[in-house]
């Protein structure tokens, strides 16, 4: 049979074409929280989600456990040994600036919103500066509404607050406290059952979900504020290699997933938990007290200050008008539905 090269070079060709087709894109997921966690489970959602609107051409593998401590996770997706995850922007104290926008008191009571207003903001302002420089930020969110929970007795002032020691996320709460003149030390979320356990802490500030996801039986009492006595800033990310080798196709299902629509599916989480965790907390017998008008002031009262040294740090990282986009972002909190 005489050789034909078209023929052979058309069958070349249609392997190839079979081959990628059948490729399929995986990614290596991390969590550094339970895979019970809101965050991890709407990580796994994303993730399913991913799956199903690129008819399985890209999919997860979850790892067990995460490739590093909280901490160094935005280091370990920009380098690789994860291709996508989450953090706490305020675990590396001083790295991120704009992104405390998000982490002042009393700006919301409800992940969702916060999380929704906070990605418009991040696009339209922190993305192009390059916040998250090194990594393909897949969307920013918050949790909800923090609250001062501890072992030891009702806060019912700023003083009875500095009376205790607290394991605190980083971020804005840091600054605030500081300011408070309280006694809190940055610690990651996952080691707040020892440092409780053992009384090397009191209590923690964290989001009623919290209380459920580490299982702190030891926790009585709890101090809620309107809006929040501060919310923490999160990144979902990918690694930026990794999504720049995907086909157009397969980038277009990524961004369709990504941003607001993200936040929303992360908020919408952590509003969840949080309320099981409070039905929990009763069983539990946690006395939950809303901090009075007093209390309230206290904290107002260092709100200037701390609004005003984050604008003047973002301004110098070439945020133009730091306070009217402050001022904006409240603005979405509230239209958001």
């Amino acid at each position: 049979m005489p050789f034909r090269p078209f023929a052979a070079a058309a069958v070349t060709a249609a392997l190839l074409a079979a081959t990628s087709a059948g490729a399929q894109t995986v990614f290596t997921v991390s969590s550094w929280l339970p895979p019970t966690h809101a965050a991890s489970v709407a990580q796994k959602t994303w993730c399913d989600q991913v799956e199903k609107e690129s008819a399985g051409r890209m999919k997860c593998n979850i790892l067990p456990r995460g490739v590093v401590a909280a901490p160094g996770t935005f280091d370990a997706v920009r380098d690789g040994l994860a291709d996508i995850s989450y953090t706490v922007d305020g675990y590396t104290p001083g790295r991120f600036i704009f992104t405390q926008v998000a982490e002042f008191p009393f700006l919301g009571d409800s992940a969702v919103s916060t999380s929704v207003a906070y990605q418009r903001i991040y696009s339209k302002y922190f993305a192009p500066l390059g916040e998250h420089r090194g990594v393909k930020a897949l969307a920013v969110f918050t949790h909800g509404p923090g609250i001062i929970f501890n072992a030891k007795k009702p806060v019912t002032s700023a003083a009875e607050a500095a009376s205790l020691k607290f394991r605190i996320g980083g971020g804005n709460i840091n600054e605030l406290s500081k300011a408070m003149g309280w006694n809190t030390t940055l610690k990651a979320a996952p080691e707040s059952f020892e440092l409780l356990s053992t009384g090397v802490m009191d209590g923690t500030f964290f989001p009623d979900e919290s209380i459920t996801s580490f299982k702190l039986a030891m926790i009585k009492h709890a101090t809620t504020f309107p809006g929040g006595l501060y919310n923490t800033s999160f990144v979902f990310m990918m690694n930026q290699d990794k999504y720049s080798k995907l086909s157009a196709q397969d980038k277009a299902v990524i961004d369709k997933l990504s941003g607001e629509h993200a936040a929303r599916l992360f908020g919408e989480g952590w509003d969840r938990m949080d309320a099981a965790s409070r039905e929990n907390q009763k069983a539990q017998g946690v006395q939950r007290i809303v901090a009075d008008k007093t209390f309230v002031k206290a904290v107002m009262d260092k709100q200037d200050y701390l609004e005003t040294t984050w604008a003047a740090r973002a301004q110098v990282k070439g945020l133009k008008n730091p306070r009217d986009v402050l001022n904006e972002f409240r603005a979405e909190i509230a239209k958001v539905k």
